[in-house]
């Protein structure tokens, strides 16, 4: 298996051979075959050890195991201890996101990539799991060899190979008593449903490895090809884009496409999206990052961000703010011509501090030139602006009544009349 696994990292791996790696070793079979042959080949790389207290003395035990190895081999190491006991949920999922984030936390001491020991019959595994949730391609490609700086150098292996290796080298491990539970899924897929599979199928493991080489051609040509189709389709406007309904509309068949246009932003829900296309203007799907907004004839697709209710304040002594937005304020002797970026009004009637804040629900002013009040919403409405231009708003107020909604009205009863005495000049820049 040496000379097979040298020529796979010269092929698949040429930058592991000079690059600092970090190994996460567990002290199991599968790691501990990874750190002696990293050593066999001279890599430069150092050991990172998880124990998550699961089995008590015995997870103290793993971590001896793993740091006798290191010491011996003058190898670096690193440990850390996560006591993951009184975690309710999943505590699978929670030791791989905890240990993922430490990993990634010791690669900034200069280690260039993070080696983990999955094997073939890890990927088989994870392809039945994927396949028994329903899962798209994506889930279908299993586990990959690459995935940015993280790497897996023994997946083409099985876990038989491993161990005929392990013997013939004299490569000591320890056993984890809880791999032979039928308490998780992985483990009923490795004991029970994978033996049957080989058993039945001689070939099934190479039969296996070509099926995922033909999965992962076609999930790169549907990557690409869904590139293309977000260039078309997926107009750049503000910090988000616009996207033509009557567009997507001519696609068939219109699920897969929604499905390729939208699932990089996080969305999975899509019979909902597909109802977003016929519903009212002012409808939202959200994913986990982003939001798809239908605006009359266009989706409007942004990233969510965390809404604020934040009001500034703005003493009499400022002249001028740069946050929110940028304003100035300036007395001056008359009018001269007016704009939508610029507004006069008599100072006499304003009380300081003046405030900048979003606009809300019951919010109303009194338009300049008209009788009477009107509903912020509504004037909203009047103007067709859209969910997004609505949120993003300022509003300059007099203590709670609306000076002026900035950059597009003003409000009468501030308005510079024939008894005004000051005369204060507010630009939006």
């Amino acid at each position: 298996m040496l000379a097979e696994f040298k020529n796979h990292i010269k092929v698949t791996f040429p930058f592991l051979a000079d690059a600092p790696v970090l190994l996460a070793v567990s002290g199991g079979l599968d790691s501990m075959v990874l750190a002696n042959l990293a050593k066999m080949l001279g890599w430069q790389f150092a050991v990172a050890h998880c124990n998550f207290k699961l089995r008590e003395a015995a997870s103290d035990l793993d971590e001896a195991f793993v740091a006798d190895w290191c010491n011996s081999h003058e190898v670096p190491y690193f440990a850390k201890t996560f006591d993951l006991r009184a975690h309710k949920g999943s505590i699978q999922l929670e030791a791989r996101k905890v240990r993922y984030a430490w990993f990634l936390e010791l690669m900034q001491g200069g280690y260039r990539y993070l080696a983990t020991a999955h094997h073939l019959d890890d990927a088989i595994e994870t392809f039945l799991i994927n396949l028994s949730r329903g899962t798209g391609i994506d889930g279908l490609t299993s586990i990959p060899e690459i995935n940015g700086s993280i790497v897996r150098p023994l997946l083409p292996f099985s876990k038989d190979s491993l161990e005929a290796f392990a013997k013939k080298q004299g490569i000591n491990w320890r056993e984890d008593a809880s791999n032979s539970s039928r308490d998780y899924q992985r483990n009923k897929m490795r004991h029970d449903v994978v033996p049957k599979l080989k058993e039945n199928t001689p070939n099934f493991a190479l039969n296996f490895q070509k099926t995922q080489s033909f999965l992962g051609l076609s999930a790169l040509m549907l990557d690409n090809y869904a590139d293309d189709l977000k260039k078309r389709f997926l107009l750049p406007k503000d910090d988000g884009f616009t996207i033509s309904i009557v567009a997507l509309k001519e696609l068939s068949p219109l699920e897969g496409y929604l499905h390729l246009l939208f699932k990089s932003f996080g969305f999975t829900q899509w019979k909902d999206l597909q109802n977003l296309l016929d519903t009212q203007s002012g409808k939202e799907v959200h994913s986990s990052t982003h939001r798809l907004i239908k605006d009359r004839e266009f989706l409007l697709l942004v990233p969510i961000m965390a809404s604020s209710q934040v009001v500034y304040s703005i003493p009499d002594s400022e002249d001028n703010i740069h946050q929110p937005i940028a304003l100035s304020f300036e007395e001056v002797s008359g009018i001269e011509k007016r704009n939508e970026r610029t507004i006069y009004v008599d100072k006499e009637t304003l009380n300081y501090p003046l405030k900048l804040r979003k606009w809300k629900i019951g919010d109303y002013f009194y338009p300049l030139g008209m009788q009477g009040s009107k509903k912020v919403a509504k004037f909203f409405k009047d103007e067709k602006l859209n969910t997004l231009e609505k949120e993003s708003q300022w509003l300059l107020c007099s203590g709670d009544a609306i000076i002026w909604i900035v950059g597009r009205r003003l409000d009468d009863r501030f308005k510079v009349g024939p008894t005004t005495q000051k005369i204060l000049k507010c630009t939006w820049h």
